[in-house]
């Protein structure tokens, strides 16, 4: 697999290098000089889980790790059922299909658990007797699943950026009270004053290169790999719930609601379609921190300050996979 840095289209990357550097040259991420595509969907959407995530991740990095290092990091990643459960006693679900992805049974009880073990596992194999230091910014529950996942690896070492004061207190618990190799510290301002800090020890060559930088943020391309297998998953319990004559198409396909801060899970999802899996359409739910929306409506960038909400792991004004 070979990626290529979006700033700097001349800096192209293993998806292996990519993994251990996160960040490109002048903080560009890491994108996919080609995307898979699936050749047999239906078999694809009818195996299990473990399976079908083996299929999908080997469809991108199978010629830089064996058919079985794969198959043993997927079944260490996803220990956990992303169940499609279908939504009742709402009036959006009048006339419509409508059913949750819960992707909250994981041991931080957040979607980031799926990117954030693989990437675990992914990192493990590479850093084998290279120490590595793990930098990663959150909004709440970036940084319990990265903690989780790394939680005891051998010679990688984690420390977690957070805004002080403006995550829920059973999300902090869950990343400062682990110790060992995992640290945690709190920043007085918000989510993206935590993820500048983040870019700028990596624009820092003598730091990245010391401490061996890497982060578990969403632009890190192990994480998105690791969240495309859920929308294949979804799909196919879509389809089983379906009548014997279905026939998936664009026009029966699913749309996908994706709520989106940083846009990486939306990102997975489009890197899903590109592959194949039909989806009719994707709709970018944000909360008050509303940049893209203001952007596709006046087509002018404009970062206001990070406004603290309900839904805090969204609370994100400079959304860098945008």
């Amino acid at each position: 697999m070979q990626l290529y840095n979006l700033k700097h289209p001349e800096q192209k990357v293993s998806f292996k290098e990519a993994s251990v550097q996160g960040l490109g040259k002048d903080r560009g991420l890491f994108f996919p000089s080609q995307i898979p595509t699936i050749d047999n969907l239906e078999h694809l959407l009818s195996v299990d889980f473990l399976t079908r995530c083996e299929l999908v991740i080997s469809a991108w990095i199978g010629d830089e790790f064996e058919a079985e290092t794969i198959k043993k990091m997927v079944k260490q990643a996803f220990i956990f059922d992303a169940p499609l459960v279908p939504v009742s006693n709402s009036k959006m679900s009048e006339g419509l299909d409508v059913m949750s992805l819960e992707l909250f049974h994981g041991p931080t009880l957040a979607f980031k658990d799926f990117g954030a073990r693989f990437m675990a596992q992914v990192l493990g194999a590479i850093a084998q007797d290279n120490p590595m230091t793990i930098l990663t910014a959150t909004s709440g529950d970036t940084g319990a699943a990265v903690a989780d996942a790394f939680y005891q690896i051998d010679n990688i070492n984690v420390v977690v950026l957070y805004p002080d004061g403006k995550i829920s207190e059973p999300q902090k618990r869950l990343f400062t009270t682990l110790g060992q190799n995992i640290s945690a510290i709190a920043v007085k301002s918000d989510f993206d004053a935590c993820q500048r800090l983040v870019k700028l020890a990596f624009q820092d060559k003598e730091v990245t290169k010391t401490l061996g930088l890497n982060s578990a943020n969403s632009i890190n391309i192990s994480r998105l790999l690791a969240q495309v297998c859920y929308y294949f998953e979804a799909v196919a319990q879509y389809v089983k719930r379906q009548p014997s004559d279905f026939k998936l198409t664009e026009q029966t396909a699913p749309t996908f609601s994706v709520p989106s801060g940083n846009f990486g899970n939306l990102t997975a999802g489009l890197f899903a379609k590109a592959m194949g899996l039909p989806i009719k359409q994707f709709i970018a739910a944000t909360n008050s921190n509303d940049t893209v929306p203001r952007f596709l409506n006046d087509k002018t960038w404009h970062i206001n300050p990070t406004v603290a909400t309900m839904s805090n792991a969204m609370d994100v004004s400079n959304p860098s996979n945008w």
